[in-house]
């Protein structure tokens, strides 16, 4: 499908951005647009790629010109372009608001406008029963997904729908580097609670489920990659063991809007959730503003399941999580270096 197509990644530079476009390097895609407003990032990938095929358009998300401009002749986008860290969106929420909500808002107008004919915006666990900013936002940008798609005339070429994550392990700004830092120079790792359970999913896996949501997407749809899980505490072990390092662990407390678990999918969802196998896909929920309707008969199953959360997953042991950290091209670096 992507053949002789051209595909644009909204925040082509983060980690996410980079794992995508490696994939698509090697493909017969015609063309890559890196779409961010970091010149020097940009600068430093283009001359590590030399790669006539990847295009390169300074803006940002939150400027609807520069989008519009950058997005003609394009065919597929990748949207993850985001404020991701959570302290930062706790102490600055209206930038969260700005680009997390407004920014995908014009994207997505914008790639309605511009014809293109699919639109995979980039969600998180963090999204589902959110109590943090970042989340909050994160949250806001699905409904806009599939607020937008029951707005898109059937005759539309535009097709938009979301993939949802758990913690990519090992991309920029997770708990992972930091574990690594702490380790090599000597100081305690910091933990907020040993207890505290996040999913594992390999940054490779993400793309995997980029490419399932472009192939199989249907309108205001959102994908979710079944994960494992592991506990921070035996994260923080298994790195100590596979470093070779018995640096203190040293327990800080719970940080601004953590949760002591993450939750991939609601109990709401899974009432109509659809097993794929590897995935599950949540359809939109197309209801109109005709609440009557729906206001006598309740959905009965909602109140017999549970949601999908990093508790209730599988839960690696310190074994598992080694040979899953094992698997990582920036663990192997990290341990020759």
């Amino acid at each position: 499908m992507f053949k002789n197509k051209v595909l644009m990644i909204t925040g082509g530079t983060g980690s996410f951005g980079n794992t995508v476009l490696k994939r698509f390097l090697d493909t017969d895609v015609k063309e890559i647009r890196i779409f961010s407003r970091d010149e020097k990032k940009q600068e430093d990938m283009r001359i590590a790629l030399g790669n006539d095929k990847v295009k390169f358009y300074i803006g940002d998300v939150r400027d609807y010109s520069s989008l519009l401009q950058a997005m003609v002749g394009v065919d597929y986008i990748f949207h993850a372009a985001a404020l991701k860290q959570v302290p930062s969106c706790e102490f600055f929420p209206m930038e969260a608001v700005k680009t997390n909500v407004m920014g995908t808002e014009n994207v997505l107008n914008a790639a309605v406008e511009c014809k293109v004919k699919r639109v995979v915006v980039l969600s998180t666990d963090k999204a589902v029963y959110p109590i943090n900013a970042m989340g909050i936002s994160k949250a806001l940008a699905e409904k806009l997904v599939i607020a937008k798609s029951r707005m898109i005339p059937a005759s539309s070429q535009t097709v938009i729908c979301a993939t949802r994550y758990g913690n990519v392990m090992a991309s920029r700004g997770s708990v992972i580097p930091l574990f690594v830092n702490q380790l090599k120079s000597g100081q305690p790792l910091t933990i907020t609670d040993p207890n505290m359970t996040r999913f594992l999913m390999s940054l490779e896996d993400s793309v995997d489920l980029v490419l399932h949501a472009f192939e199989h997407s249907q309108q205001g749809d959102i994908f979710v990659q079944k994960a494992p899980a592991s506990t921070v505490g035996d994260l923080a072990t298994a790195l100590q063991q596979l470093f070779k390092l018995k640096n203190e662990i040293k327990v800080i407390g719970t940080r601004h809007g953590e949760k002591l678990y993450e939750s991939l999918i609601s109990r709401e969802e899974m009432a109509k959730a659809e097993d794929m196998g590897r995935y599950y896909r949540v359809p939109a929920d197309n209801r109109d503003l005709n609440y009557e309707k729906y206001s006598s008969n309740g959905e009965e199953e909602v109140s017999h399941l549970d949601d999908y959360t990093s508790h209730n997953t599988v839960l690696l042991s310190i074994e598992e999580i080694k040979e899953t950290l094992l698997k990582l091209d920036y663990i192997q670096q990290e341990l020759k270096a």
